[in-house]
Protein backbone atom coordinates (compact mmCIF):
# COMPACT_ATOMS: atom_id res chain seq x y z
CA UNK A 1 0.00 0.00 0.00
CA UNK A 2 1.49 3.48 -1.16
CA UNK A 3 -0.81 6.05 -1.54
CA UNK A 4 0.33 8.86 -3.60
CA UNK A 5 1.72 12.25 -2.27
CA UNK A 6 -0.99 14.99 -2.75
CA UNK A 7 1.27 17.60 -3.19
CA UNK A 8 2.81 16.51 -6.03
CA UNK A 9 0.43 13.86 -7.75
CA UNK A 10 0.85 12.63 -11.06
CA UNK A 11 -2.34 12.37 -12.17
CA UNK A 12 -5.64 13.58 -10.75
CA UNK A 13 -8.78 12.13 -13.42
CA UNK A 14 -12.49 13.21 -12.92
CA UNK A 15 -14.99 10.47 -12.30
CA UNK A 16 -18.71 10.66 -12.03
CA UNK A 17 -20.56 6.67 -11.91
CA UNK A 18 -24.23 6.06 -11.58
CA UNK A 19 -25.16 2.91 -10.00
CA UNK A 20 -28.79 1.50 -9.29
CA UNK A 21 -29.44 -0.87 -6.28
CA UNK A 22 -31.19 -3.54 -7.39
CA UNK A 23 -31.47 -5.33 -4.49
CA UNK A 24 -32.34 -4.72 -0.26
CA UNK A 25 -28.80 -6.55 0.63
CA UNK A 26 -25.72 -4.01 1.43
CA UNK A 27 -23.61 -4.08 -1.81
CA UNK A 28 -20.71 -2.31 -2.89
CA UNK A 29 -20.88 0.55 -5.18
CA UNK A 30 -17.22 2.55 -4.98
CA UNK A 31 -13.96 0.14 -3.98
CA UNK A 32 -10.46 1.74 -4.10
CA UNK A 33 -8.54 -1.60 -4.96
CA UNK A 34 -5.95 -2.74 -2.53
CA UNK A 35 -2.61 -1.74 -4.33
CA UNK A 36 -4.13 0.68 -6.69
CA UNK A 37 -1.44 3.51 -5.38
CA UNK A 38 -4.38 5.88 -6.08
CA UNK A 39 -6.37 7.82 -3.64
CA UNK A 40 -10.11 8.94 -4.36
CA UNK A 41 -11.23 11.88 -2.99
CA UNK A 42 -14.69 11.75 -2.74
CA UNK A 43 -16.43 15.37 -3.71
CA UNK A 44 -20.10 13.96 -3.85
CA UNK A 45 -22.67 11.52 -3.47
CA UNK A 46 -26.39 11.86 -4.53
CA UNK A 47 -28.77 9.32 -3.75
CA UNK A 48 -32.29 9.44 -6.07
CA UNK A 49 -35.57 7.63 -5.00
CA UNK A 50 -36.83 6.42 -9.10
CA UNK A 51 -39.74 5.02 -7.51
CA UNK A 52 -43.05 7.49 -8.05
CA UNK A 53 -44.97 7.02 -5.44
CA UNK A 54 -43.08 5.01 -2.48
CA UNK A 55 -40.57 6.34 -0.15
CA UNK A 56 -37.28 4.83 -0.05
CA UNK A 57 -34.86 4.64 3.18
CA UNK A 58 -30.93 4.60 2.57
CA UNK A 59 -27.71 4.04 4.29
CA UNK A 60 -24.22 4.36 3.15
CA UNK A 61 -21.01 3.38 4.23
CA UNK A 62 -17.26 3.23 4.31
CA UNK A 63 -15.86 -0.25 4.65
CA UNK A 64 -12.40 -0.72 5.69
CA UNK A 65 -11.10 -4.26 7.41
CA UNK A 66 -14.26 -5.55 6.88
CA UNK A 67 -16.08 -3.33 9.00
CA UNK A 68 -18.51 -0.55 7.84
CA UNK A 69 -19.16 2.86 9.42
CA UNK A 70 -21.96 5.15 7.87
CA UNK A 71 -21.76 8.55 6.80
CA UNK A 72 -25.57 8.23 6.52
CA UNK A 73 -27.91 5.60 8.18
CA UNK A 74 -31.61 5.09 7.28
CA UNK A 75 -32.37 8.26 6.20
CA UNK A 76 -35.90 8.34 4.54
CA UNK A 77 -35.94 9.52 0.70
CA UNK A 78 -39.23 10.61 0.12
CA UNK A 79 -41.01 9.58 -3.74
CA UNK A 80 -39.26 11.07 -6.75
CA UNK A 81 -36.82 13.06 -4.56
CA UNK A 82 -32.72 13.17 -4.34
CA UNK A 83 -31.13 13.12 -0.87
CA UNK A 84 -27.28 14.68 -0.84
CA UNK A 85 -25.23 12.32 1.08
CA UNK A 86 -22.05 14.28 0.88
CA UNK A 87 -20.84 17.46 -0.94
CA UNK A 88 -17.62 19.29 -1.99
CA UNK A 89 -17.71 21.08 1.24
CA UNK A 90 -17.59 17.62 2.94
CA UNK A 91 -15.25 16.34 0.74
CA UNK A 92 -13.33 12.57 2.36
CA UNK A 93 -10.67 10.67 0.83
CA UNK A 94 -10.88 6.46 -0.06
CA UNK A 95 -7.63 4.97 0.79
CA UNK A 96 -6.59 1.83 -0.92
CA UNK A 97 -8.48 -1.50 0.22
CA UNK A 98 -11.26 0.68 1.49
CA UNK A 99 -15.02 1.39 -0.35
CA UNK A 100 -18.46 2.57 -0.37
CA UNK A 101 -21.17 0.68 0.36
CA UNK A 102 -24.80 0.86 -0.01
CA UNK A 103 -28.38 -0.68 1.38
CA UNK A 104 -31.91 0.35 0.36
CA UNK A 105 -35.27 -0.85 1.79
CA UNK A 106 -36.35 -1.78 -1.53
CA UNK A 107 -34.64 -3.28 -4.95
CA UNK A 108 -34.49 -0.68 -7.48
CA UNK A 109 -36.03 2.60 -6.37
CA UNK A 110 -32.42 3.94 -5.43
CA UNK A 111 -29.61 5.57 -8.02
CA UNK A 112 -26.87 6.85 -6.66
CA UNK A 113 -24.04 9.39 -8.06
CA UNK A 114 -20.81 9.52 -7.04
CA UNK A 115 -18.43 12.23 -8.12
CA UNK A 116 -14.49 12.18 -7.74
CA UNK A 117 -11.21 12.43 -8.20
CA UNK A 118 -9.22 9.37 -8.56
CA UNK A 119 -5.27 10.25 -7.44
CA UNK A 120 -2.22 9.05 -8.00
Amino acid sequence: MAAPNLKNPTTIIGITTSVGIGTTSIVGILTNTESSNKVFKINSIFVANVDGINSVDISISIIRGGTDRYLAKTISVPADATQIISTKETYFYLEENVGIRAQASAADDVDITISYEEIS
